[in-house]
């Protein structure tokens, strides 16, 4: 509940810091829709250094101040589709590294474990505008390609199956957040922080949800025409 609750006061937060940006922003236009701050419909590159946690469910509170993060690579493309001036899709394809660390001082275990995935990621979000600024929302989907488990020294390649000590495969998610597009010179930047939350269970025996809080820099060249903006 205390995670539900943090994912509510954020999204709250996002939608009216966009309002008031968008109320107090002026656009000035020109001869390209993209750089008059209208969505566009571009292609980029992703690379990036997560930040990501697991939720252990009703267990949370007992690891409360045990748990850290884990650092790992995002690398992939990104493509946003510009529909009307305030309204896109995004799609995006990635692999990432991701998991969470818990320390020998928990209660539960006593051990410190660490917790590594492999995995290939698909969002798909809606995207709102208010002239350079955005929020974001949608379903996500994941696959894990491996993972490991370390513990004590040890360090043991996860099993996806349906065994007492397996993993899943597949992780259906959400993702929101918001973000603001620039330039550097002749370059558009967009700067995006989301959060991931992971809502399948992935371990065959105990509570483990997947997330995490990205910030992203991608560097886009839109196009010149867009093909998928509304008539």
């Amino acid at each position: 509940m205390k995670t539900l609750s943090r994912i509510g006061i954020l999204t709250v937060m996002l939608f009216l810091s966009s309002n008031v940006f968008a109320q107090t922003s002026e656009i000035k236009t020109n001869s390209t829709n993209d750089a008059a701050g209208k969505p566009g419909t571009h292609l980029g590159l992703l690379i990036n250094m997560v930040n990501s946690n697991v939720d252990y469910g009703q267990s949370s509170d007992e690891l409360w101040g045990h748990k850290s993060s884990s650092r790992g690579l995002q690398i992939g493309a990104t493509f946003q589709a510009g529909i009307t001036s305030r309204f896109s899709l995004v799609s995006e394809f990635y692999y990432m590294k991701k998991g969470g660390q818990v320390n020998a001082a928990n209660s539960p275990t006593g051990q410190k474990t660490t917790l590594r995935f492999h995995t290939l990621e698909v969002p798909v979000l809606a995207r709102i505008h208010f002239g350079k600024f955005h929020v974001n929302a949608g379903p996500s989907l994941t696959y894990n390609l491996s993972g490991k488990l370390k513990s004590e020294g040890s360090s043991t390649a996860m099993s996806f199956n349906k065994s007492e000590e397996g993993f899943k495969r597949f992780d259906a998610g959400v993702q929101f957040g918001g973000g603001y597009k620039f330039r550097i010179k002749q370059r558009q930047v967009v700067l995006d922080l989301r959060y991931s939350r992971g809502l399948t269970n992935l371990s065959q025996s105990r509570e483990l949800y997947s997330q995490y809080l990205n910030l992203s820099l991608q560097i886009v060249n839109p196009w010149k025409t867009n093909p998928l903006a509304a008539k």
